[in-house]
Formats: C-alpha cells, structure tokens, sequence
C-alpha cells in the first residue's frame, strides 16, 4: 500500500456525542497472526454509547489510548495479511468483529484485526448488511444457544424483539424450531417481527403483552430472552414456567426481578472464532434478514449516535464513503 493515512471517527475523550470527530489518523500496521480490511460498512451498535463514555473501560479496568476509534463490527475488502494467515488473499470480502481492539475499532477506513475474527460475506448479504451483522447475531446466539440452550419444540418470550439483537434473536430462534413470542418496540416493529418469523408479535408501548403472552403460551413459557427490562417484561416474565430460563445481555436495565425457582443469566456476546463458524452454519439455508434503519457517513457519526436513542428497527450503519 501507497497510502498511509485514514479517516476515522475518533475521541480524544470519553463523553457525550459531541466528543466524536473526524480526523486522519496513520494506518494500522498489523502483526503476523492480523489482516487488514479496506473497510466499506460498520455497525453502530447499541452498546458504542457506554465505550464512548468510557463505560467499559472503566468496568474492565482498561488503560485507554487517545485518540480512541470505536467500532466494534465491519465489513469491507481485505488489503493485506499478516505472515502467519493462511486463510485469506488480499481481495477477499470479509465481515469480521472486533470488540475493544486495541489497534482501533471500525469507525474508519481501515481496520487491523485477528485473522480468527474475520470470515468470509456470507451469500445473500450485502457488504452493508455484513458490517452490521456480527455484533448482534453472535449476542444473540449467545443468549439463545449457549445461555438458554434452547431446544427445537419449547416456547421462548423475546423482548425488544425489533431492535438489532432482538431481530437476529427471532429469526435464530425459529431456525431452532421454537415458538417465539416477540415482543415489539411499535406498530412497524410488530409488523417487521412477524415478517422474520415471529409466531405472534405486539406491541409493548400499546398493547396487553400479558393477556396477549398468556393466550399464546395457554400454559407457561419455557424461556425468555430481554433485549430489553421495565414494567411490561417483568408482569410477562411471570409466565415462565418453574424451572424456566430465563436470560438478558449484560447492559440491560432494568436487570429483571424473578421469583424464585427460575435460572436467570447474564452473559456477554463476546465473539471469537467457534461462534463465528457456527453462525456461518447457521445461515447455510439462508441468510439472516439484516434490517437496517439508516445509514450515515462517516462525518455523520454524531448523528448516528443520537439516533440511537430515538425509535428505529434494526441496525445503523456507518459507510466509509
């Protein structure tokens, strides 16, 4: 490579959207066991907001370097490869994560990463839709597989169903062959869950989720995944059966409040090389539908971050141009 600078979005601080910035930082250079990826799409993930205010490193205890480029998902074309890669050539279009990198996250035009992180765009995505995906589909699969252990026959209640983990959640789900009862953040996330798959969906702001739970499941259901806590989940939560499963992705608040005699786990959606392989198996029959809401430039990373607090379905994406 010629070039040896990069846009990013960077901060020179931890803080609100403000802090966020376009800047030309140099290229990251990549040890032997990295690629390097010309990145073209990144996620903006619900989670971005608390490591932009520092959240994580101060819970993990992290020492951070400024300027500091977020991004913990992308997509794009690898550029170069470290000697010990054997597994990709430059030209490849890959999709790959990259949570709290230490060389940068996906906020930029370029992104080093460890080659175990990275796979091949699945057939059916598109480069945007791969940018975005990894993040939420492996948190989701993480809740439903290794924390719920769901098996093929048995109910589950989704919360947040229309948001980025929840909308990979359902379609994950029915893949499994379990019967989902998604619950919805509007009349357009009721409308999308269903068309994923959904056995049932309503409305959380609006509609009777309890009568409308205990209809669907005429007993108890066997497992909930929340995407999201409050009033209305924890009332429906008492339709899990005793001796449920009950699980949520560590962030959310409120943390739920059960009765005795039900599993309830926290857990990370930390992505590493065996869950990538087995999402990769899982969209053997078909790809993943990625909804994505709407899309920014990288300049428009500010907006992209209020946006996460407004209404929306889906996914955000950053493009690089």
């Amino acid at each position: 490579m010629t070039q040896n600078t990069m846009q990013a979005v960077v901060l020179d601080q931890f803080g609100g959207p403000e802090v966020l910035k376009i800047q030309m930082l140099p290229i990251p250079e990549i040890g032997p066991d990295e690629i390097l990826i010309r990145i073209e799409s990144a996620g903006v993930g619900q989670w971005d907001p608390f490591e932009r205010e520092g959240g994580y490193a101060k819970m993990l205890g992290l020492e951070p370097h400024f300027p500091y480029v977020l991004g913990s998902e992308g997509a794009g074309v690898v550029v170069a490869v470290g000697e010990s890669v054997s597994c990709f050539n430059k030209g490849d279009r890959v999709y790959a994560a990259g949570f709290l990198n230490p060389k940068g996250g996906f906020y930029a035009e370029y992104a080093a990463v460890k080659a175990d992180v990275v796979a091949p765009i699945p057939n059916g995505l598109t480069t945007e839709q791969a940018g975005v995906i990894l993040g939420v589909a492996i948190t989701a699969l993480r809740g439903l597989d290794d924390t719920l252990h769901l098996k093929s026959g048995e109910s589950i209640i989704l919360f947040g169903a229309s948001g980025g983990v929840g909308h990979m959640a359902v379609q994950l789900a029915k893949r499994m062959g379990v019967c989902v009862f998604a619950v919805a953040s509007g009349n357009d996330g009721v409308a999308l869950t269903k068309e994923l798959g959904a056995d049932t969906a309503v409305n959380g702001r609006t509609d009777d989720v309890l009568s409308a739970a205990q209809e669907f499941a005429l007993d108890s259901f066997d497992t909930a995944l929340l995407m999201a806590g409050g009033e209305v989940a924890a009332q429906a939560l008492s339709l899990v059966r005793n001796g449920g499963r009950i699980a949520y992705p560590s962030g959310v608040h409120p943390e739920p409040q059960v009765r005795a005699g039900m599993q309830v786990s926290s857990y990370y959606g930390a992505p590493d090389a065996e869950i990538i392989s087995r999402l990769n198996e899982l969209m053997n029959d078909g790809p993943l539908e990625v909804h994505i809401a709407r899309t920014f430039l990288l300049d428009q990373a500010v907006e992209a971050h209020r946006m996460l607090n407004q209404h929306y379905l889906g996914k955000l994406a950053l493009r690089t141009n």
